[in-house]
């Protein structure tokens, strides 16, 4: 029985290794796919070094979602292939020890993934998810360029949606404006212009925007009236520190819930059949992702074992191969759950 012990304890040692040298690579692989948008809000929003690195941060857990069934995978089945072409699977054998006597530390292993991949899954891509989005809300809501990109309609300003043609950065000069501003209640005004210029008050987050032989469309909604004016200069103030305080709250998605939260949610009473079943879905995922470490662990560790017959290359792509179709199954459930003719369950 003691020596029991000591081969379960070395296994379980040996699988740790390869496992963080897996999370790590896996895990910066996944952050690299992420420096375009990182590259875009310095470039673009001015954003500083710290809301760079709090970005990474919020996106670790949907990475580790995925990197850590995939490291519990790759670290047993590298362990068991190295101990199988060492032959130490062999001197196990012709010990009298079976193949069936070392999975106890295989499934302590792929267990101890599950409840890491849970914790992540349930807690922490909620939470990443949502502060990735209200961190983007202030980065973009702390600069007035966010909201003059070229040839785009840039509604990121709370009520107020613009579109520029042209946008001199330097000069701050615009070109061909269009304003549409609902932040009086009840009215819609709708400035157009040609000319435009871009002024920031040197004290406080107050930017104004002045336009040049343009006209304005004041609709007011309740008494059905439009009024027409025409100017020569016309000034639109916006105050940023007063509009980042009044929008404070945003609205969640469904992955932006926590497991409370999105429960509440299903129970509140859905009307909406498809609003219903993707919520459905997306709380099944929260369990089905976390199960690949003990599916696909388990998976790997004949695969490591009978390496010895294969070369180390087929094994390995192996391995990568049945990694790749389960998450391709998962992906395949959740179309298959837009059609609506198997339950949420089945379908991740």
């Amino acid at each position: 029985m003691n020596n029991f012990n000591i081969i379960n304890k070395y296994i379980f040692r040996e699988l740790l290794s390869p496992f963080a040298i897996s999370l790590f690579f896996l895990t910066f692989i996944f952050l690299m796919t992420r420096i375009t948008q990182i590259t875009n809000m310095v470039v673009n929003y001015n954003a500083d070094t710290s809301s760079v690195v709090l970005m990474l941060v919020y996106t670790l857990p949907r990475f580790l979602e995925f990197t850590v069934p995939m490291s519990v995978t790759i670290s047993i089945f590298l362990t068991f292939m190295r101990m199988s072409q060492g032959n130490e699977i062999v001197a196990l054998k012709g010990a009298g020890v079976s193949i069936y006597k070392l999975l106890p530390p295989v499934m302590t292993f792929c267990f101890i993934g599950v409840l890491l991949t849970l914790c992540v899954s349930v807690f922490g891509v909620s939470w990443g998810t949502l502060s990735i989005k209200k961190k983007s809300v202030e980065i973009v809501r702390s600069s007035i360029d966010a909201a003059l990109q070229e040839r785009q309609f840039n509604s990121e300003l709370e009520d107020i949606m613009i579109y520029v043609s042209h946008v001199d950065m330097k000069t701050k000069r615009l070109k061909d404006v269009f304003i549409e501003d609902r932040r009086t209640k009840g009215i819609v005004s709708i400035s157009t212009a040609p000319d435009g210029e871009l002024i920031r008050s040197e004290v406080d987050q107050i930017y104004t925007i002045k336009l040049y032989n343009g006209m304005i469309n004041q609709v007011d909604l309740e008494d059905k009236f439009v009024n027409n004016i025409h100017f020569e200069s016309y000034d639109i103030n916006i105050d940023l520190d007063v509009m980042n305080k009044s929008s404070a709250e945003i609205a969640k998605e469904l992955d932006e819930r926590d497991i409370v939260d999105l429960i509440r949610f299903i129970r509140s009473g859905i009307i909406n059949e498809l609003d219903l079943r993707a919520a459905l879905m997306e709380l099944h995922e929260k369990f089905s992702i976390p199960f690949a470490c003990m599916a696909l662990g388990l998976l790997a560790f004949p695969l490591g074992i009978q390496s010895t017959s294969i070369r180390r290359s087929s094994g390995f792509s192996l391995g990568i191969f049945f990694l790749v179709f389960y998450y391709f199954l998962l992906a395949a459930g959740w179309s298959v759950g837009e059609t609506g003719n198997f339950p949420p369950f089945l379908q991740t």
